[in-house]
């Protein structure tokens, strides 16, 4: 058995949860780059921290902390939870296909 058919077993499902998960993997790649101090010169850590802005822009300064790592994780963090939560929901409720 597919483990897409436990929760959703269409292609649009599969599709829906690969694209929260992309969205939240570059979400936390951007949060261990930036503790883990990356060159931002390079053009990887570069693409990442703009695709990571990008897609938490609706969140980047809701948490205002003076510890800038903290601050990072939340403003990335949580929409990163956020789209997982909602994909895979999204996903859940998609009906059976073939």
């Amino acid at each position: 058995m597919s483990p897409y058919r436990r929760s959703g077993g269409s292609t649009a499902a599969a599709a829906i949860r690969l694209v929260a998960n992309v969205a939240a993997g570059i979400l936390v790649l951007w949060i261990i780059m930036y503790l883990l101090d990356a060159n931002r010169a390079n053009d990887l850590v570069n693409f990442v921290q703009n695709a990571a802005h990008w897609l938490a822009g609706w969140s980047r300064d809701l948490f205002t902390m003076e510890l800038d790592w903290l601050r990072v994780v939340l403003n990335y963090g949580l929409p990163a939870v956020v789209y997982l939560a909602i994909g895979h929901a999204l996903a859940a409720r998609m009906p059976r296909g073939a």
